[in-house]
């Protein structure tokens, strides 16, 4: 039997927070890791803080709000990789805490969307000719229960009015959806797509009243990024159980 490839893995918005934990999780466990992110510097800065953990780790350039900027990222990961296994779209803003839908603005909505939903659908559809060639590939895409319609639905909901976010939960309810329809286009050929809610997490977006450690929110993406061949596809999980769409 020949050896298991060198897995690699890219993880968006990896250079702070939940991202960073997946990133590092993912090196700790053997993948090489690139660390997807816009900020040179702090990009850099990530790469050494896994690097000094024992991670395998690298810096790429990556904005995922510009297309040229992802067609020049997944050029640089086959010239340089030859591969690519794992992609967890992690990236996300949320820039509308409190916001009502009635006073939504549409600059608010299309910035959340094109960094939210659109960037993980476009750098999915340039990495998953790489995941084919290789006959693996492993898609999660940090989703969230305000994007759940059962749960915007449901007046019971544990979620309060004031939480608002309407351009955020739409965003995540739009890359279910992306999920969805890649997961179904991907049936055959060994690439699994699923949605993580990583929970209320104590990270700069979720704040120090969260509930969760990052270690604690990156446990499910980091099990959907390592699922054994024949594992779910097409679901949304938290707390690694499906949660409702």
């Amino acid at each position: 039997m020949g050896k298991d490839p060198q897995r690699v893995a890219l993880v968006t918005g990896a250079n702070r927070g939940i991202g960073l934990e997946i990133a590092g999780q993912l090196g700790r466990k053997g993948m090489t890791v690139l660390i997807g992110a816009r900020d040179t510097e702090r990009g850099k800065s990530a790469r050494e803080k896994l690097r000094g953990i024992g991670c395998d780790a690298h810096f790429l350039l990556l904005d995922v709000t510009e297309a040229r900027s992802i067609q020049a990222a997944v050029t640089k990961v086959l010239d340089t990789f030859r591969r690519l296994d794992v992609l967890v779209n992690n990236a996300g803003i949320q820039i509308d805490a409190g916001t009502s839908v009635l006073e939504l603005g549409m600059t608010q909505l299309l910035n959340t969307l094109k960094t939210n939903a659109f960037g993980p659908l476009l750098l999915s559809q340039a990495c998953i000719p790489i995941m084919r060639s290789n006959h693996y590939g492993r898609i999660v895409n940090m989703a969230s229960t305000l994007g759940s319609l059962t749960d915007i639905a449901d007046p019971r909901s544990s979620y309060p009015e004031e939480v608002g976010s309407p351009a955020y939960r739409l965003s995540k309810t739009l890359l279910n959806g992306i999920t969805l329809l890649l997961a179904a286009e991907l049936r055959v050929g060994n690439i699994l797509v699923n949605s993580a809610c990583p929970g209320w997490v104590r990270t700069d977006m979720g704040g120090n009243r969260a509930t969760l450690s990052v270690k604690e929110g990156a446990d499910t993406p980091v099990w959907l990024a390592t699922l054994p061949d024949g594992g779910p596809t097409g679901g949304f999980f938290r707390d690694r159980q499906p949660v409702p769409w």
